[in-house]
C-alpha cells in the first residue's frame, strides 16, 4: 500500500489548451489567470499573472444573494448558524467565498461559499449561476479539483464529510467521510489518490494543551478517490509525540508536496512552521521553527486567529524551496527544504493567509488578507517583486482560466 500511495502525490498544475473542432478554425485558448477568493466581499478578483500582477476585473460570487437570504430567515436554523459562521470563524463578517477553480476550458469558475452553505458554478462571460449544490450540513469549505478537471472535492464543515462534485453539472458522484470540521483536500497527480485533513473545533476557546481533546476528532487522511474509503488514518499529533515533539496539535493545516510525492509538509495548529512527513515510512521526518513576532511569543492560545499560527504553504514545481506565510506574525518567506533556513522575511501586509505558486514556478503568490493585498515573491531571492490590491478579506488563491480576451468590471 505505502508504494501505491507514493505514485503521483505531487502538486497540481492547470493548463490551457486551445479547442480543436473537427472541419472549424481553432478556437482561441483561454487565458492563463490568478483567482483571489474576496471572502468577505463575496467576490472573485480575476487577477493576470503575466508581467506583473495586474488585476483584470472581478466575477460575483453571490448573484443570487437576495435569494439565498430569503431562504436562510425563513430557516431558524439556518439562521443560526448563518449568524453563528459571521461571529466566530468570519471574524464578524458573512464568508462568502473560500475557494474557487476554472474549468478547464475557462467557461465555468466553480466556488464554495461558507455563509450559504454550498458550491456554485458561474458562467465566467455572464456571470449567471449554472448550477448549485447545498452541503450536507451547514457550512462549506475548502476544494481541490481533480487533475484531470473534471471534479472539485469540497469538505462541508458541520456535516463531517466531503463531497464529490461533477464540475459540468454539480452532481455528486462520491462522498467520503472526516473527522471534526473537514478542511483541507489535494488529489494526487495521477487523480487516484485524495489527501485530506480535518482540523477540529478551532472556534473552541478550550486551546490549552490540556483541553486538546475538547477541540474534536482531527485526522490526516489518505481516501481513494474511485471507491471512497479511507485507507489511511493518521494522528498528526500521535505522529509527532512519537517523533519526540510533545504537546503539538493533531489538526492538519494547509500542506503542500515534494514532486516526487515521498514528502508531505504540513501546517499543524499553534505551531510556528511545519512538518515533513515521510509518505513511505508513514513517520514524521522533521519539523522546521520560524520565526515568532515579538508581540506573538507570549500571545495566548485563545487569541490566535482560528488556531492557525502558519496558514499556507507551498513548494515550487523544482522541489527546491517552499513558501510560508507566517499568519500570526504576519510575515512570508521562502524555506529550504533541504536546510529548513528561511531567506529572510517579507513584511509587506497583515494576516497572509495563503501561498500558491505561479505556473512558471518562479514566483509565489501570498494573501494578505488584513491588507486586501496579494503579492508575488521570487522563489530564487525570497523578496517581492509585485503586488496588486483585491477585494476584502482575500484568502484562496488557484491558478486558472477565464475565456480569451474576458476583463470583467467591479461585480454589483
Amino acid at each position: 500500500m505505502r508504494r501505491i500511495l507514493t505514485t503521483g502525490l505531487a502538486a497540481l498544475a492547470l493548463a490551457g489548451a486551445a479547442v480543436v473542432t473537427p472541419g472549424y478554425a481553432t478556437a482561441p485558448a483561454p487565458q492563463d489567470v490568478l483567482f483571489v477568493g474576496n471572502n468577505w466581499d463575496g467576490t472573485v478578483e480575476v487577477v493576470s499573472a503575466q508581467g506583473g500582477l495586474t488585476s483584470i476585473g472581478r466575477i460575483n460570487a453571490v448573484p443570487d444573494r437576495d435569494e439565498r437570504m430569503r431562504e436562510i430567515y425563513a430557516n431558524p436554523v439556518r439562521l443560526a448558524y448563518f449568524l453563528g459562521i459571521r461571529a466566530l470563524v468570519g471574524e464578524g463578517h458573512d464568508q462568502f467565498v473560500d475557494d474557487a477553480y476554472s474549468v478547464r476550458d475557462g467557461r465555468l469558475l466553480v466556488v464554495s461559499r461558507p455563509s450559504f452553505a454550498d458550491v456554485v458554478a458561474i458562467d465566467i462571460a455572464t456571470g449567471e449561476l449554472v448550477w448549485r449544490f447545498a452541503v450536507e450540513g451547514q457550512r462549506s469549505d475548502h476544494m481541490a479539483i481533480s487533475p484531470d478537471g473534471t471534479e472539485v472535492a469540497v469538505s462541508a464543515s458541520t456535516g463531517n464529510v466531503v463531497h464529490l462534485l461533477d464540475v459540468a453539472t454539480g452532481r455528486e458522484t462520491g462522498r467520503f467521510p472526516s473527522g471534526d470540521s473537514p478542511h483541507e483536500n489535494v488529489y494526487s497527480a495521477d487523480g487516484r489518490w485524495i489527501l485530506h485533513a480535518s482540523i477540529g473545533h478551532v472556534y473552541s476557546p478550550l486551546d490549552h494543551p490540556a483541553l486538546d481533546t475538547t477541540k474534536g476528532e482531527r485526522y490526516f487522511q489518505i481516501v481513494d478517490r474511485a471507491t471512497g474509503q479511507v485507507v489511511r488514518r493518521i494522528d498528526m499529533g500521535a505522529e509527532l509525540d512519537e517523533a519526540g515533539y510533545p504537546h503539538m496539535s493533531s489538526a492538519v493545516r494547509p500542506m503542500t508536496l515534494s514532486p516526487d510525492a515521498r514528502y508531505a509538509y504540513l501546517q499543524v495548529s499553534f505551531f510556528h512552521g511545519f512538518v515533513e512527513y515521510d509518505l513511505v515510512q508513514d513517520r514524521v521526518t522533521r519539523v522546521a521553527n520560524l520565526p515568532i513576532a515579538d508581540e506573538v511569543e507570549d500571545l495566548p492560545r485563545e487569541q490566535y486567529l482560528l488556531d492557525s499560527a502558519h496558514h499556507g504553504i507551498a513548494m515550487n514545481p523544482a522541489g527546491t524551496d517552499l513558501c510560508v506565510a507566517g499568519t500570526m506574525s504576519d510575515y512570508a518567506t521562502i524555506v529550504s527544504p533541504e536546510t529548513l533556513r528561511h531567506k529572510g522575511l517579507v513584511r509587506s501586509g497583515k494576516k497572509p493567509y495563503w501561498a500558491t505558486p505561479s505556473a512558471d514556478g518562479q514566483h509565489c503568490y501570498v494573501s494578505w488578507s488584513g491588507d486586501d493585498k496579494v503579492s508575488a515573491i521570487s522563489y530564487r531571492t525570497g523578496q517581492e517583486v509585485g503586488s496588486v490590491q483585491v477585494g476584502d478579506h482575500p484568502q484562496r488563491m488557484r491558478l486558472g482560466q477565464v475565456p480569451a480576451g474576458w476583463r470583467g468590471g467591479p461585480a454589483a
